[in-house]
């Protein structure tokens, strides 16, 4: 896993604003999550990118709190991210993917609205990031990979977003061109 520390600090964090419902700190570690996915492209990151963007979406809905299920769900994710960083914090990659897992498995443990609810929180979840790695500059078959979701869906997504249409790929003349790697060498 590459940027382990990062990752520590922002499972150490996501498990503090879990227990405080704090919705906006976990939207903040997970696009700093995000970012760092973007660059290195390990799924690790990615998957915890995920997770916590969606622990934060499933958070800021109090309604589900009283659905059947809740509280076995929310202690077993609270559960997961302590050992995840467990895992982390002794540099054991193989244990830290098995308790990643392990917390997007226990949707299959609920039951009605609540398992439904919170299966496409994560797959909007998986799109929404996947937008914003895309963003950054990564080919969208290699982001669509990365998440495990279809083409046609992160171009779907875009294609709302206007993602593609950004001035990313923008040509430039050759005297900017000379101007710009000058200016990297200053």
């Amino acid at each position: 896993m590459q940027e382990r520390e990062n990752i520590l600090k922002i499972l150490e964090e996501t498990k503090k604003a879990l227990k405080e419902r704090d919705v906006m700190k976990l939207n903040e570690f997970s696009n700093q999550t995000i970012h760092t996915a973007s660059i290195s492209q390990d799924p690790d990151n990615v998957a915890v990118a995920v997770i916590v963007y969606s622990l934060s979406k499933i958070i800021e809905r109090q309604s589900y709190k009283t659905q059947k299920g809740w509280t076995k769900f929310y202690n077993g994710l609270i559960m997961g991210i302590e050992q995840s960083i467990d895992a982390l914090k002794k540099d054991d990659e193989i244990h830290l993917r098995e308790h990643i897992q392990d917390i997007r498995k226990k949707i299959d443990g609920l039951s009605g609205n609540l398992k439904r609810y919170i299966q496409d929180v994560f797959r909007k979840a998986s799109i929404n990031k996947a937008s914003k790695i895309y963003e950054h500059g990564i080919s969208m078959e290699k982001t669509a990979r990365l998440l495990g979701i279809s083409i046609w869906e992160l171009a779907s997504y875009a294609g709302q977003k206007d993602i593609a249409n950004e001035d990313f790929g923008k040509t430039i003349n050759t005297k900017q061109r000379i101007k710009l790697a000058l200016e990297m060498f200053e």
